[in-house]
């Protein structure tokens, strides 16, 4: 783009110095179309009968005119115009959804644009949005702080709406940012409550290998006990707890002032938008919580604009000075419960299976955000996934197998095995008239401790080793087998030559078992 001052050297050379076209145009590094053009516009003036001097003052102070109004756009092409609008729309339907708060911004378009491999310019992108859809620009004015490392960490919560399982669920996201180097960490959580409070806090001074001298919150309810006074807050006993175990202060910001911790304020929006704007669809929780992992660590890897440094470099020399932690503090609610007639108990209105000798004790209960543990007299007798929905049943079908033996009519109509997919199958396709042997068949995998997938994979190669019949014995002779292999070293491959030793050993086993039936009929 020619500039003002290169307008004037090219009249000036020309008419004061008497340089050729050709010679301005190679000592300038310009074209000898844009060198003639500026001269023949001063010319032209000059004709008009206008008087030299103001014709060459006027020339030599008018900035250089472009006309870009007409021009076509090379590198917005009808199929960027797509994508864009793609995002726009999606962006319209997560308001719709009630996800508004994770629609992806201007940056987050040119990011995807550039990963597909669309060489286009971030400015050229906000333009198009800007004619597509206004944006409000925010009023308000804000002072930077300036921050000393390992001084100060800000927390805060942040929703997010995820399909896991194709089912739209909303989870909390406790989001850690330090205030110094910006390094920036988080963890997913079912509830806002006080177990994920304490054990984020937790994880994170691990993660970190140390505590900050100051923790920032605002006025949330697992921080804040009660209001005494305009000003004054009182910290609630988790809070307290964590304070007293890691030896960190904290300070409150004021009522509706997120600007008083503004890091952990962007962050939620930024991390929210990075890692969920764009994919939202998981298969299960975990998979989403590898996502967040992932997604921080790229964050944390990227370099900052003012320090030209990542937050993982800052935060690297940041560890020298954080107040040395602890042994991880214990974060645990213990409750008491009474085991039901079903074989249960109860907490939070959903309901956890025990082994069903346990019908009538009481039990001593390990609740943690994450999962359920029960114990007898300091002995774990059963654990689960916690529970976050409504009247939910949690069943294990090897707590009741007791009751099986003594009642197997009731096992075709038993939540506990309409509960597990792969035994329901299992039962209505091979155990319809043999309930017996399939509560035998559930107790030898639950003493061998045998996964339902290597009983399924079990299953599957006897039927594809031609046997007509599917029964208790050939499995459990298969899988004694497989043990036997396990135990002894060998590698136990799921196709080949070694399948077929297996297959021949079970046979034979089957031979042996009906040959004995049959010399005990003739004695």
């Amino acid at each position: 783009m020619i500039t003002m001052y290169t307008k004037q050297e090219i009249i000036i050379r020309s008419y004061r110095s008497g340089e050729s076209h050709r010679s301005i145009s190679r000592s300038l590094g310009i074209n000898r179309k844009t060198v003639k053009k500026y001269i023949a516009a001063y010319e032209l003036r000059l004709k008009s009968g206008s008087d030299s001097n103001t014709v060459i003052s006027s020339c030599l102070t008018e900035p250089p005119v472009f006309k870009t109004g007409s021009r076509s756009k090379r590198k917005l092409t009808a199929e960027i115009k797509e994508i864009i609008d793609k995002h726009l729309e999606e962006n319209v339907n997560k308001v719709r959804s009630g996800l508004s708060k994770q629609q992806v911004k201007n940056i987050d378009i040119f990011t995807a644009l550039n990963l597909a491999g669309f060489d286009i310019g971030y400015t050229t992108v906000c333009n198009y949005i800007r004619c597509k859809h206004s944006q409000p620009r925010s009023q308000e004015a804000f002072i930077r702080q300036q921050y000393q490392p390992g001084e100060s960490c800000e927390f805060d919560w942040g929703e997010v709406k995820l399909y896991i399982g194709g089912v739209l669920q909303k989870f909390q996201m406790a989001i850690f940012t330090s205030a110094y180097s910006n390094y920036r960490d988080a963890y997913l959580r079912q509830r806002q409550d006080t177990l994920a409070f304490l054990e984020t806090h937790v994880a994170f001074f691990e993660k970190t290998q140390g505590v900050f001298q100051t923790m920032v919150y605002d006025n949330m309810r697992v921080a804040v006990a009660k209001f005494v006074g305009k000003y004054e807050k009182e910290p609630t006993r988790a809070l307290l707890q964590l304070r007293g175990h890691y030896s960190f202060s904290h300070r409150f910001c004021n009522f509706y002032r997120g600007n008083e911790k503004g890091h952990v304020e962007r962050s939620v929006e930024y991390i929210r938008r990075k890692a969920f704007g764009i994919k939202t669809q998981f298969e299960t929780i975990q998979e989403a919580e590898r996502w967040l992992e992932i997604t921080l660590k790229r964050l944390n890897d990227q370099k900052q604009q003012l320090t030209g440094k990542t937050a993982n470099e800052l935060f690297a020399g940041e560890q020298a000075v954080l107040l040395p932690r602890l042994v991880p503090m214990a974060c645990a609610e213990y409750v008491q419960l009474r085991v039901d007639k079903y074989a249960t108990i109860s907490f939070m209105s959903n309901r956890y299976s025990v082994p069903d000798h346990l019908v009538g004790y009481y039990l001593d209960a390990k609740i943690q955000s994450t999962q359920i543990e029960l114990y007898q007299d300091a002995k774990s007798v059963a654990k689960h996934e916690r529970s976050y929905q409504v009247h939910q049943w949690t069943i294990s079908i090897e707590h009741y197998l007791e009751t099986f033996k003594r009642k197997p009519g009731a096992l075709a109509g038993s939540v506990a095995l309409a509960s597990q997919n792969y035994l329901r199958k299992l039962y209505d396709q091979f155990f319809i008239g043999a309930p017996r042997d399939f509560i035998t068949l559930l107790g030898y995998c639950h003493e061998h401790e045998i996964s339902d997938e290597r009983l399924r994979r079990t299953v599957e190669r006897l039927q594809k080793s031609g046997i007509k019949e599917i029964s208790m014995d050939p499995i459990i002779a298969l899988l004694g087998n497989q043990c036997d292999l396990q135990e002894s070293g060998s590698v136990v491959s799921m196709s080949g030559p070694i399948d077929q030793v297996m297959l021949e050993d079970s046979i034979i086993q089957m031979a042996k078992l009906q040959l004995t039936k049959q010399a005990a009929l003739l004695h």
